[in-house]
This record gives C-alpha cells, structure tokens and sequence, in this order.
C-alpha cells in the first residue's frame, strides 16, 4: 500500500502550540519511563517544518 502524505497549513501561533503539547507529551512518556521516539520525531518535523508565502492579489489588479 501506498504511504499517504498530509499538508497541513498552520499560522505561527498554532505551531507553537503544538511544539508545547508535544513537548510536554514527550515530558509525560519520559516521566511513566515509556519510548518517546515517535514524538520526537514528529516534534522535530513541527519544528523544522518549511514556511510557505502566500501569494495574495493585488486588490487594484484587474481580472
């Protein structure tokens, strides 16, 4: 089966909130003692994740 890839398109304050809750998820599992590997991983793609610019017309532009 093919791997499916997802884009999800976040403004800065949203990606620091998920930098947080996956931080202190990572927290958590390192308290219980439990592997942390997949939240790792996902944390460091939140974190390097590209930032894209829209492109927006220009209101005076004619169509």
């Amino acid at each position: 089966m093919k791997d499916e890839e997802r884009v999800l398109t976040i403004d800065a304050y949203e990606q620091g909130v998920m930098v947080n809750a996956l931080n202190e998820l990572r927290n958590d599992l390192i308290q219980e003692e439990r592997p942390t590997d997949a939240v790792d991983e996902l944390l460091l793609k939140t974190i390097d994740a590209p930032a894209k610019k829209l492109r927006r017309r220009n209101q005076d532009e004619a169509r």
